[in-house]
């Protein structure tokens, strides 16, 4: 059987090519054809000279704008000393250009409750502690009703260490700042039970941008550390709505009951 030159309609020239010669079979197994519509065999044709084309006119390259960088700073340290020595120098926000001085945590070091709030307060930018204005005296005898206080059994630290300007809510990108912060403490103090006080220190600890109302009658975990986690109104909430501190009593005798079962 001889080989067949295999040509496209569009490709043959005009004038007819010669004939081409049969080869003889051989002993050797002759390769399997391939499909003509993907490869086909070399045909000699007409050697086109391209039209010589204007020289492109070179474009002046526009490079975009680098995105904001984020300031380098080393993890945060695993003991309490330097992890407070740490924090009271940072300068991973823009906080840190209007505060007095960083607030970074009280209490008990190793304690079986830890409490966290969103951010220091006027007061608590001058004294270095956080709660220690009429929401944290009102958080002291909430504390105090279940037996518990800051000075014997109970940490209380803050999503983000630095005053917001106006003492308005921590902006995501500030709680971000802090977060490995507040994620050292937990590790440190290895606590039973986190209470979450209000909306900005509950998505600082669970990631969920949800109401106090629906939060606090759920059940939660701080993924990193498995903690479980209550969430309950900010002591300054019960001073604004008096009449609703009796959700605040609620959730303290949830809390009273959760520290009492066996680890």
């Amino acid at each position: 059987m001889g080989l067949t030159e295999w040509v496209r309609r569009d490709q043959q020239p005009a004038e007819a090519p010669e004939p081409v010669t049969e080869v003889a079979p051989t002993a050797e197994p002759v390769a399997a054809i391939e499909d003509p519509l993907t490869e086909q065999t070399p045909v000699e044709s007409p050697v086109v000279v391209p039209e010589p084309q204007p020289e492109a006119i070179p474009v002046a390259k526009v490079s975009e704008p680098a995105p904001p960088s984020v300031p380098e700073r080393d993890p945060p340290a695993m003991d309490w000393d330097a992890l407070r020595a740490q924090v009271a120098r940072c300068t991973a926000c823009a906080l840190h250009e209007t505060r007095t001085q960083t607030v970074f945590g009280v209490g008990q070091t190793q304690a079986d409750l830890m409490l966290v709030g969103e951010g220091p307060g006027e007061q608590e930018d001058l004294r270095g502690e956080p709660f220690v204005g009429a929401a944290g005296q009102l958080l002291d005898r909430m504390l105090a009703a279940i037996g518990h206080s800051r000075q014997s059994t109970v940490y209380i630290a803050n999503v983000v260490k630095c005053r917001p300007p106006g003492n308005r809510k921590p902006h995501a990108v500030e709680a971000d700042a802090c977060r490995g912060y507040l994620e050292a403490q937990i590790a440190l103090v290895r606590p039973k039970l986190i209470v979450a006080l209000g909306q900005v220190a509950a998505t600082g600890l669970l990631g969920e941008d949800a109401p106090v109302g629906r939060l606090r009658r759920g059940s939660h975990v701080h993924g990193p550390s498995g903690t479980p986690v209550i969430v309950t109104y900010h002591p300054a909430y019960y001073l604004r709505q008096p009449l609703e501190k009796r959700k605040g009593w609620d959730d303290l005798k949830r809390i009273r009951a959760r520290l009492a079962e066996p680890a």
